[in-house]
């Protein structure tokens, strides 16, 4: 894989920066408990999203983009965390289909096409890579490509399909052909005026209420240029994986922040009413505070590695030892499980007001949408593969 595009000039992004911030206090945040109450897309953000050109913020300059870098998306997703974990999870998953077709299909002339609509028309793309009857492994496919020509058809039963119905395209795996193995997949991007999609699952759950992750029978036609070229084994390694793990952390590491800050709002009220006797309150504060350092810590260290592989095209070679596939299995498995001890733990300084759902520092929500954070891949999953990489990997 080629190294990634310079991104834009640090001025830039943090003037970009104030902006979501800004669209996170205006818009997001005031949204977030409708979208959360009624389980609906949060349309209001996206739209301030597309104004601002965000839904091509990985898309390289030379296509018209921001060109921001991996590390900048991730700050996006960390701010945007602070307001409402629904919108930041579909802008995190929205960039992570982006930088599929970044890093594996600009060497298509349908794709180069394809990063410049995604420019100029602000598309939403989602992503369809479960499947029923395959136990949730990515790496397997009982679907395939129906090829005829130039054109191919495909019907696939996805479990969950995040804001399927409000996205303009969709990345979907399949085996590669009807005669293919399961696991020899390939990812093509189907248009979704061009998809039926029929409900077989609906969304009603505790948290993550606003990604509209449904279930659905997927039925798809195009030209065989929609398939991306390269194997879905190395979009997933170099790609999807460490990209998902990495902005999906980094959107907890945000929920985690702002509930500290609620927290320290309580901490600060209970010192002013009795200045003389410190709080109790503002020791579970410290602890709580520990736990941010070291999600933090962990997560930019991370971050900052995948980005020096990405400046220097290597992607490809830091996957064939094994040790940094575990660094980011871990990342996401310990970020996934310290937002719940933060944002619970956040709780507790606060009190009641932070139970009831209609306080100014109310946490029930973040708290919901928290426990959702190890289920997105299920963590003891991921501990399974890392146990089997741990086994033959030899560290340097």
């Amino acid at each position: 894989m080629p190294p990634v595009p310079t991104a834009a000039p640090p001025t830039d992004f943090d003037q970009l920066v104030e902006r979501v911030r800004a669209i996170g206090k205006e818009v997001v945040l005031p949204a977030a408990s409708s979208v959360d109450a009624d389980a609906r897309f949060p349309t209001e953000a996206f739209d301030a999203f597309k104004a601002q050109g965000l839904l091509s913020a990985y898309v390289p300059t030379d296509f018209g983009g921001m060109g921001l870098s991996m590390t900048q998306v991730c700050r996006l997703c960390e701010i945007l965390g602070h307001y409402c974990a629904s919108t930041a999870m579909v802008f995190a998953m929205h960039q992570i289909q982006v930088a599929s077709i970044v890093h594996h299909g600009t060497n298509s002339p349908f794709f180069q096409s394809y990063l410049r609509r995604i420019v100029d028309e602000q598309l939403l793309l989602a992503s369809a890579t479960t499947e029923i009857g395959t136990g949730g492994d990515l790496t397997q496919s009982r679907c395939s490509i129906e090829r005829d020509g130039d054109s191919f058809t495909l019907e696939k039963k996805a479990p969950v399909i995040s804001y399927a119905l409000h996205s303009d395209a969709i990345l979907a795996t399949a085996r590669r052909s009807p005669e293919a193995e399961s696991n020899d997949q390939v990812l093509v991007v189907i248009e979704t005026k061009d998809t039926e999609l029929t409900e077989i699952a609906g969304w009603d759950t505790l948290g993550f209420r606003g990604t509209c992750s449904l279930g659905f029978v997927l039925k798809s036609s195009g030209s065989i240029d929609q398939v991306i070229p390269a194997p879905f084994t190395e979009v997933l390694d170099q790609s999807q994986h460490p990209f998902a793990h990495l902005t999906w952390s980094s959107l907890w590491l945000g929920m985690a922040t702002s509930a500290v800050g609620t927290a320290r709002g309580a901490v600060r009220k209970k010192i002013v009413e009795d200045p003389d006797t410190p709080p109790v309150s503002a020791l579970r504060l410290s602890e709580i505070d520990e736990l941010l350092f070291e999600m933090r810590s962990g997560l930019y260290s991370t971050i900052r590695e995948y980005q020096e592989l990405l400046d220097a095209g290597s992607a490809a070679d830091a996957f064939s030892g094994f040790g940094f596939n575990i660094r980011v299995n871990n990342v996401k498995i310990t970020s996934s499980e310290l937002v719940v001890d933060i944002v619970g733990g956040a709780l507790r300084i606060v009190g009641i007001s932070g139970y009831k759902n209609d306080s100014k520092s109310s946490l029930a929500r973040p708290l919901r949408d928290a426990y959702g954070a190890a289920l997105m891949v299920n963590n003891d999953r991921i501990r399974g593969h890392n146990a089997a990489m741990q086994a033959v990997y030899r560290h340097s």
